[in-house]
């Protein structure tokens, strides 16, 4: 008894070790309502399920294989498939912003961070936009001119909380925010960057009246020959070339 005690114990110890690192976005801010992160260590233990504006995702590790559809959001992976719809909207108005806390970053995983949008056609708790081209870029930031990255650095330096600005001129609707870190500490080859999205479900609110005509699809915006995928970050002394499309306004 006392054998297989120690021996859970131990594996609880391991398990922790593992989880300390890496991350998720754990709390969102819309205007001034707080909207807890899907929590991927206590979410799937309760009964019944919390009701979240982001959808699950199966722990705090990465995506490294750009082709599979858990680049999208990092889907709950149930039967193989990603991205079950989480089942509430927050709402924001467009030209506000919003407030994406992390879970606290490793120091050594450097990379960029990058906010992408997709319009639901229908109802987003029902909505998954499968390889449909359908994202839109409204945010990045990568390395400023002093070698700080947007992961850890100035993510550390704002209390682990990265803001954007939803479009002012974008039309209402219901949109997926999908947001990420790329860490590029083994992106010298392909693969070896390793990508952490977040998608989180909102209600554009305002008058505006338009929309972008160009979108990209995940998987498709990023291969292993996308610029800023591979890019070594102890030698590579040049900007930061962004993956995917440029940044729409």
């Amino acid at each position: 008894m006392w054998t297989s005690a120690l021996t859970f114990g131990l594996t609880l110890l391991s398990l922790t070790s593992l989880t300390a690192g890496h991350g998720w976005v754990q709390e969102v801010t819309l205007a001034s309502t707080k909207y807890p992160g899907y929590n991927p260590n206590t979410d799937p233990y309760y009964n019944p399920p919390p009701q979240r504006i982001i959808r699950k995702i199966p722990g705090n590790g990465p995506v490294e294989d750009l082709s599979l559809i858990d680049v999208q959001c990092n889907g709950y992976k149930a039967g193989g498939f990603a991205t079950a719809p989480a089942p509430a909207i927050g709402t924001v108005a467009a030209g506000s912003q919003v407030k994406l806390n992390w879970t606290t970053w490793p120091d050594s995983h450097h990379g960029p961070m990058l906010t992408y949008m997709a319009r639901a056609p229908s109802d987003i708790t029902k909505w998954s936009p499968g390889t449909s081209a359908v994202w839109f870029k409204v945010a990045q930031t990568g390395k400023t001119a002093d070698g700080k990255w947007a992961a850890t650095d100035l993510l550390t330096a704002s209390n682990s909380v990265y803001t954007f600005t939803i479009p002012s001129k974008l039309k209402a609707g219901q949109y997926i925010i999908r947001h990420e870190i790329i860490a590029l500490h083994s992106a010298y080859t392909y693969p070896g960057a390793q990508v952490y999205p977040s998608c989180i479900q909102v209600n554009v609110t305002g008058s505006g009246t338009a929309l972008p005509t160009s979108f990209v699809s995940f998987p498709g915006a990023y291969t292993g020959s996308t610029p800023g995928i591979v890019y070594d970050v102890y030698t590579n002394t040049s900007s930061y070339p962004f993956p995917g499309p440029p940044v729409w306004s």
